[in-house]
């Protein structure tokens, strides 16, 4: 069978046809990446904190469990764990629609944050506190009841320890001052920003004994805005890295004040022979070179620290410190 041989406008169709093919095959796959990278922007839920800022909220809000877990022990004499649920974006009126009613909602607020806050203990949460103050076990109480006024006495006190528990952990960002502003049983009632204003939820999960229940804590947008540049993950590290340096130097000060030290006075220099250094006896009077008016050498450890003035306390013989020497290593040598 022969070999059909082309013309040359049968070739140059055939390349037309290639070229066309692959460039449809480029243009769909160009489509394909395009629509792959576009990403439905929710209008209603707004991400106005960026992952970097929400990575700090958990780490400080992290420390609150552990500070908030410790003092419940204490207070309910009883192992009580917290964990860190979430930190999430979205609306006010969202957060409002997921609280119970009726609920042990406080709202408070946290200067320099402009905005007033809320905090909700959850009310299976609230009635196991309840019942182990008043020296139950903490069992689970099915109710939906308002608290009584000695009910919101004892929640009161556990949310004042909760604001303390809050401005120690904020320590590392700002220091914040937390007043409560009021208490509702009704969240429909708290209108703290527009229903549609993005606010931050963190959540907590609570475990007494047999009772779980939920703590939250939420931060309108407008309040978090005037320190959202402090919300970073540098500055949390750099600010807890200060922390402790601070806490260091306040332990070794602390653990120097009960250190022994020898502290002596260099009254004169002189030189005498040995025969006569053998020869002295009380009374014998020393000849030294140094004008009375200038200050002796004072000695910690044997190592020169400070100036002072020779003289008497009562009928002590004393010194008086006249000048500090900075770097006593040189001083010394």
């Amino acid at each position: 069978m022969a070999a059909k041989i082309l013309s040359q406008d049968e070739i140059d169709a055939l390349l037309t046809t290639v070229s066309a093919g692959e460039q449809e095959q480029e243009e769909q796959q160009y489509e394909d990446d395009r629509l792959r990278s576009v990403i439905a922007y929710d209008f209603k839920h707004p991400n106005r904190v960026s992952k970097d800022q929400i990575r700090t909220l958990e780490n400080l809000h992290d420390n609150l469990a552990g500070h908030f877990g410790s003092s419940l022990s204490t207070i309910m004499r009883m192992i009580v764990d917290i964990d860190l649920v979430s930190v999430d974006q979205i609306t006010y009126s969202e957060f409002i629609m997921s609280l119970v009613t009726p609920s042990c909602t406080y709202t408070f607020s946290a200067e320099p944050l402009d905005a007033v806050c809320l905090v909700d203990f959850n009310p299976t949460l609230t009635f196991a506190f309840i019942d182990r103050m008043f020296g139950g076990n903490g069992k689970i109480l099915e109710t939906e009841r308002e608290l009584t006024p000695i009910e919101r006495t004892v929640m009161g006190r556990l949310s004042q320890r909760l604001y303390t528990d809050l401005e120690e952990s904020w320590e590392n960002i700002t220091k914040i001052n937390i007043e409560q502003k009021s208490f509702e049983t009704n969240p429909q009632f708290i209108q703290i920003v527009p229903p549609g204003e993005t606010v931050v939820v963190i959540s907590f999960q609570i475990k007494l004994f047999q009772s779980t229940g939920l703590l939250t804590i939420c931060y309108p947008y407008v309040s978090l805005e005037p320190i959202i540049s402090k919300l970073s993950a540098q500055n949390w590290i750099d600010a807890t890295k200060k922390k402790n340096l601070e806490i260091d130097r306040e332990t070794n000060l602390e653990n120097l004040k009960h250190v022994n030290v020898e502290v002596s006075a260099n009254l004169l220099d002189t030189s005498i022979k040995m025969r006569d250094f053998l020869q002295l006896k009380v009374g014998d009077v020393v000849p030294s070179e140094k004008k009375i008016n200038l200050p002796v050498d004072v000695y910690i450890n044997k190592r020169k620290k400070f100036l002072a003035r020779p003289g008497l306390s009562g009928k002590k013989r004393a010194i008086q410190v006249v000048e500090i020497i900075e770097n006593p290593l040189e001083a010394s040598k």
